[in-house]
C-alpha cells in the first residue's frame, strides 16, 4: 500500500460545485416529509403530544432525515473552507465525497435509526413521484462515484500514510484549537491511555492525581469567564478537549462534563454570590460537582420527580430517591432538582439547589447525615461509579437555592441542555476515534492467509467508513458549538449532533471489534472496552429515542412557522 503523500488542491470538479443542488433537493424532502407529518400529529393548530407518540416511526425517521440534510450541509461547508484556505487535500476531498455518497443513498435507500429499524421515505408519508423528482442528476452523479469499491480502498491507503496524524483528514480548526488539541493527545497518550484498560477492568476511579493534572491544564474551567478564575474559551473548545480526552478513555472525558453542567448553570441563573464563591472552586478543579436530576421510574420525564425540599428556618431538607448519578462519591457539590412546590403539577414546582456534601470513599460512600447509597455496577463508562441515592431529610442551606428562586429548577437546567449534549457528541466523537485507531492498526499488524487483514476489501470498506462518519460527525458537532459560540439558538444542531455522533461511535467500535474477531471479544484487548463504553452514547443526556422526538418537533415546529 505505497501511494504519493496526499497534497492540497482544490476540490475536484463535482463535489463543490453540485452539493448546494444535492443539498437543495434533500431540504426538498425534509419539508415535504414534514408537511406530510404535520398532517398527522397536528390538531387545532397545535401539535398532539399523544399523536406524536403513536407515529414515532414517522416523527422520528423525520428527525434523521433531517439530521442527515443538516449533515450534508456541514460537510459542503467544511470543503469550502478547507479548499478556500488550502487544505482540501486528497483526504479530506475523498472523505466528503464518501459521506455524500453515503448518507444520499441512505436517504432514498432507508436511513438506520438503529440496527434493526431502517426509516424509509414512504414511512414518510412521501410518494414515488415526490421522491423520483428529488433524485436529481447531481445526486445520481454523487451516489454513483463518491463511494466505490476504488474509491474506498484509496481512502484507506490515505489512512494508512497518514497514521500517527490527530485525525483522519483536517479537521477544519483554526490553529489555537489545534495546539489545545496537541496539548490534551499529549496528556492522553501520557498520563490515560497506559492505564485506561487497567482501571476499566478493576472498575478502579479515575486518579486524583489524574484529576489535579486535568485542573492544572484547565480542563476545569475552559468555558468560565476568566474573572472567575476559568479560561473564558467557547464551546468548541470544549469539544475538542472532551474528544481527545474521551478518545484516551470516556471517563477521563466525562470528568469535565459534570463541572461544565455546573458553572452554565451557575453562570445562567445563579446570584453575584453564587457565581463568586462557587465558579473559581470548580474552575480550579478544588470543588468537583456532580448532577443530581434523574429518578427511578422517570428516566427522561423530568416533570414526574418526586423528590421533595422542604424549607425549614435557615435550611431546606431534602428527602426522596436519585438513580443513575455519576461520581457522587467524590463530589463535593450537587446540582440538586427536587420538587419544591407539590401543588404545581410537572415543571413548575421544581427547583435547583447547590448541595454541598463532603467527599466519601468505597469505605464510607457517604459520609452526610441524611444521604446514603449504593453502586450500580456497569459494564462500561467506569472511572466515576454509578450510584441509587436516597435523601432522608438531608440539609441544603438556604443560600444555596440557585439564584434564590423557587419552581424556575427545570428552566435553569433547560439552559444547560444545549452545551450538554455537544459535549456529548465531542465525547462520542473521541470514543469512535480512539475504535478507527485500534482498528486500524490490528489490521495492519494481524496477518491471515499470509497478508494482513487490511488488505481484505471487507476489513478496510469498515475503516473507511468509520473514518468518513467521525468527520461528519465532528463537523456537524463542531457547527453545534460554533452556534453556540456565537449566541444563537442550537438545540436542533445540538440534538442532531448528539443523535448522529451517538450512532457513530457504536458502529466504529463494533466494527471494530469485528476487525479484531475473537480477540475483541476478549477482556484483555482494549477494544472490549471501547465497545462497552460506545453503548451508553445513545441512553444518556437523551437516549437517542427521546432525542429524535424532539429534534422532530423542532423541524414540525419550524415547518409552521
Amino acid at each position: 500500500m505505497t501511494l504519493a503523500a496526499p497534497s492540497p488542491a482544490t476540490a475536484t470538479p463535482g463535489l463543490i460545485d453540485i452539493a448546494a443542488p444535492a443539498i437543495e433537493a434533500v431540504d426538498s424532502l425534509v419539508k415535504a416529509a414534514a408537511a406530510s407529518i404535520r398532517a398527522r400529529v397536528v390538531v387545532d393548530g397545535r401539535i398532539d403530544a399523544a399523536r406524536m407518540d403513536d407515529e414515532q416511526r414517522a416523527t422520528h425517521g423525520l428527525a434523521w432525515l433531517a439530521t442527515y440534510a443538516q449533515a450534508l450541509r456541514q460537510i459542503a461547508d467544511y470543503a469550502q473552507r478547507m479548499s478556500a484556505a488550502g487544505r482540501y487535500g486528497k483526504i479530506e476531498d475523498q472523505l466528503a465525497r464518501m459521506a455524500f455518497a453515503e448518507y444520499l443513498a441512505q436517504i432514498f435507500g432507508g436511513i438506520p435509526m438503529s440496527q434493526g429499524e431502517i426509516v424509509r421515505l414512504s414511512d414518510l408519508g412521501l410518494d414515488g413521484a415526490t421522491i423520483a423528482q428529488a433524485r436529481t442528476s447531481e445526486i445520481e452523479t454523487l451516489i454513483a462515484t463518491g463511494n466505490t469499491a476504488a474509491e474506498r480502498a484509496h481512502l484507506v491507503e490515505l489512512m494508512v500514510q497518514q497514521q500517527g496524524a490527530a485525525t483522519v483528514g483536517d479537521a477544519g480548526l483554526d490553529e489555537t484549537y489545534e495546539q489545545i488539541r496537541n496539548e490534551m493527545r499529549r496528556f492522553g497518550d501520557a498520563e490515560v491511555l497506559p492505564h485506561a484498560h487497567q482501571w476499566h477492568q478493576d472498575n478502579a476511579y479515575i486518579p486524583l492525581e489524574v484529576i489535579a493534572d486535568m485542573a492544572e491544564l484547565g480542563v476545569f474551567g475552559l468555558t468560565i469567564p476568566e474573572e472567575y478564575g476559568g479560561l473564558g474559551l467557547g464551546k468548541e473548545s470544549m469539544c475538542v478537549v472532551s474528544e481527545e480526552l474521551s478518545r484516551a478513555y470516556i471517563g477521563v472525558g466525562s470528568l469535565g462534563t459534570r463541572s461544565e453542567i455546573a458553572a452554565e448553570l451557575i453562570l445562567c441563573g445563579g446570584t453575584d454570590e453564587q457565581k463568586e464563591k462557587w465558579l473559581p472552586l470548580i474552575a480550579s478543579g478544588e470543588v468537583l460537582p456532580t448532577a443530581v436530576f434523574t429518578e427511578p421510574n422517570t428516566g427522561s420525564d423530568l416533570a414526574s420527580l418526586k423528590t421533595r425540599a422542604v424549607r425549614d428556618g435557615d435550611v431546606w431538607k431534602v428527602s426522596g430517591n436519585k438513580t443513575w448519578i455519576t461520581h457522587p462519591v467524590r463530589a463535593d457539590l450537587m446540582t440538586l432538582l427536587a420538587r419544591t412546590n407539590p401543588e404545581e403539577p410537572g415543571y413548575r414546582g421544581l427547583s435547583m439547589f447547590l448541595a454541598e456534601k463532603p467527599r466519601g470513599d468505597d469505605d464510607n460512600p457517604f459520609p452526610a447525615q441524611g444521604m446514603t447509597g449504593g453502586e450500580i455496577e456497569v459494564i462500561g463508562y467506569r472511572g466515576m461509579k454509578e450510584y441509587e441515592i436516597a435523601f432522608d431529610n438531608f440539609e441544603v442551606k438556604a443560600e444555596n437555592l440557585l439564584g434564590q428562586v423557587e419552581g424556575q429548577g427545570f428552566k435553569q437546567l433547560m439552559q444547560t441542555f444545549e452545551g450538554a449534549r455537544i459535549q456529548t457528541a465531542a465525547r462520542a466523537i473521541g470514543v469512535a476515534q480512539s475504535a478507527l485507531e485500534l482498528g486500524l492498526r490490528y489490521a495492519q499488524e494481524r496477518i491471515q492467509f499470509a497478508r494482513p487483514i487490511i488488505k481484505f476489501p471487507r476489513v478496510a470498506d469498515k475503516l473507511a467508513m468509520m473514518a468518513c462518519e467521525i468527520l461528519v460527525a465532528r463537523q456537524l458537532t463542531y457547527h453545534s458549538a460554533r452556534e453556540k459560540d456565537q449566541g444563537r439558538r442550537c438545540d436542533l444542531e445540538a440534538g442532531m449532533a448528539k443523535l448522529l455522533a451517538a450512532r457513530v461511535a457504536w458502529a466504529a467500535a463494533d466494527n471494530a471489534v469485528q476487525i479484531h474477531g475473537g480477540n475483541g471479544f476478549a477482556e484483555e484487548y482494549p477494544i472490549s472496552r471501547v465497545l462497552c463504553d460506545a453503548r451508553i452514547l445513545n441512553i444518556f443526556e437523551g437516549a437517542a429515542e427521546i432525542q429524535a422526538q424532539v429534534i422532530a418537533r423542532r423541524v414540525l415546529e419550524m415547518a409552521a412557522e
